[in-house]
């Protein structure tokens, strides 16, 4: 990864400019490729060059970087587009770590290599109801934040948006590490108290049966706090979620657990809690001031709550940005790991002044002072879609030529359909329909026409008009492979903005490729810490 502020700063210039040129793909709806015209936005040598070729050549040629067998070129392909290519392969972060293992069956790395649904790396206790993706990304973050509150001094580790505790789990039970899991679904928040209930039972049962204690198993339990975290709060609200209060109420998770006083009620030095769930009231933040500081003096009961590290696996849209603007802005937060996604639910200056009420004086993106004052860094909701598309797994499908690559086919094809029976109708969301490959279009549309409450009927297209665009799946599967391409580009170009924030606020920061991209797409994980030298927050990304 780029090292200093002003590579940093470079690349993401670079990369606003290159956007520019290609915005007519990035921001395309491949749904609207014949109503449109997508195919004839590009260039007629574009065209020419991409006509014809198969899905594996798609892959080898344009999307994969690296020499394979399909990468041999059937026709000269213009400079045009070979800079295209060249330019979004150069300007995007490395999505691989160096030294990262290989694959097993059904592209899974290798810690699956004895049992497809089990990791050889994480316990057993901790792989009960989590799903192999899930198993891979806690065990690799968990090992991380172990790592970054040994390097900080953290004293508690406060995991937001965690769902059903899958993490914050092994943070707790299997990395000894005290835990509180800010999840704002009260019913995914009980779950997770369950579970943790269900672990505790199988260690006393172990116990009971004269069997050997687990090694390295602690006793100590995550305390679960159901709270929203507004991303436009100031930071002294999101830590009262946090704080204990005689006003609020408490209740046992699932498992009849009976409340309990809270990790955070307690000597950090002590036994955490056991499984509970508290319910904290949030408050609607006011307008932020115009410099968006929040500057705040903490109140006495703030004040004990320190040394904190935050951690967000996968924050959707504005929370991960809320986190960095936490860490900071909230003296009682020293580091920080973070996990973006769902890149098109960042709020922008564009979107926000199309809604009505009152205007947010702070965005998700542009974040930094940087990326905010260069010309053309604009993202639309489609750029920031594109971004959160599984680059990899298309890659495969290409490889493999999957049926289910005419899926974009017949989706635009039945919006044509849909306009042609009503213009005012665009950009309808259809409900998935299951297997479409197995279907003829016929029988897709017929589905997609009921579940959008139409008349199943394609009488308004000419029956030749189908069959031509039907015929022309394979451009569908290139003009989706180019827009593919700029996927990591827009990506990169969120991130860097992230880490340029962090050092603008006088923050160290790294970012690594954590998670196998091929199981984990959203793999790269953003660090940072305060009081930290550099040196040591890269040696711990080196290591890692």
């Amino acid at each position: 990864m780029k090292t200093s502020l002003e590579e940093q700063k470079r690349l993401a210039a670079d990369i606003t400019r290159f956007l520019s040129l290609y915005n007519h793909i990035a921001d395309a709806y491949i749904i609207e490729f014949f109503t449109d015209s997508l195919w004839g936005s590009l260039p007629l040598s574009w065209q020419a060059a991409l006509d014809g070729l198969s899905s594996p050549q798609l892959a080898a040629l344009l999307l994969e970087n690296r020499t394979t067998p399909e990468a041999s070129y059937s026709s000269v392909w213009p400079l045009s587009l070979l800079a295209f290519k060249a330019t979004a392969h150069s300007l995007a972060f490395p999505r691989r770590a160096k030294g990262q293992g290989g694959f097993v069956g059904l592209g899974r790395p290798e810690e699956f290599q004895e049992n497809p649904c089990q990791s050889a790396r994480l316990h057993p206790l901790f792989r009960k109801h989590v799903k192999p993706k899930k198993q891979h990304e806690i065990q690799r973050l968990g090992q991380v934040v172990k790592r970054l509150s040994d390097l900080t001094g953290c004293r508690h580790v406060v995991d937001v948006g965690s769902g059903q505790g899958h993490l914050s789990r092994f943070l707790a039970f299997g990395l000894n590490l005290p835990v509180t899991a800010l999840e704002g679904d009260a019913r995914l928040a009980s779950q997770a108290a369950k579970f943790d209930q269900e672990l505790l039972q199988a260690l006393e049962k172990d116990c009971n049966n004269g069997t050997q204690a687990q090694d390295g198993i602690s006793h100590k339990a995550p305390c679960h706090v159901v709270g929203w975290v507004d991303p436009r709060a100031p930071w002294s609200e999101f830590v009262r979620l946090l704080q204990p209060g005689k006003d609020q109420s408490r209740e046992g998770g699932a498992a009849g657990v009976p409340p309990k006083r809270s990790a955070l009620d307690t000597d950090f030095e002590k036994e955490g809690c056991p499984p509970t769930v508290v319910h904290r009231e949030g408050r609607r933040a006011e307008a932020a001031p115009e410099d968006g500081g929040f500057i705040e003096e903490p109140s006495d009961s703030l004040v004990r709550l320190h040394n904190l590290l935050l951690t967000g696996l996968h924050a959707c849209g504005d929370l991960s940005v809320a986190l960095l603007r936490y860490f900071a802005r909230c003296p009682q937060v020293v580091g920080i790991t973070s996990v973006g996604c769902c890149y098109m639910k960042l709020t922008t200056v564009d979107e926000a002044a199309l809604s009505p009420g009152p205007q947010p004086s702070e965005w998700g993106y542009p974040l930094s002072s940087w990326v905010s004052s260069l010309p053309g860094h604009r993202l639309s909701y489609k750029a920031r879609e594109v971004a959160c598309h599984a680059i990899e797994d298309y890659v495969q499908r290409l490889r493999h030529q999957s049926p289910t690559l005419r899926t974009h086919c017949f989706r635009a094809v039945l919006e044509v359909v849909i306009r042609a029976a009503d213009p005012s109708k665009k950009r309808l969301g259809v409900q998935t329909i299951k297997k479409v490959y197995t279907l003829s279009f016929q029988e897709y549309a017929h589905l997609g026409l009921e579940r959008l409450g139409m008349e199943p009927s394609l009488a308004h297209v000419p029956p030749e008009s189908l069959a031509a665009m039907l015929a022309q799946e394979q451009k569908v599967v290139a003009f989706f492979s180019l827009a593919l391409l700029l996927a990591p580009v827009v990506e990169t170009l969120l991130l860097l903005d992230r880490m340029i924030y962090l050092q603008e606020q006088g923050f160290h920061c790294e970012l690594l490729p954590l998670f196998d991209p091929h199981f984990s797409p959203r793999n790269l994980v953003l660090l940072a810490a305060k009081a930290k030298a550099g040196s040591d927050l890269r040696v711990l990304a080196m290591e890692t």
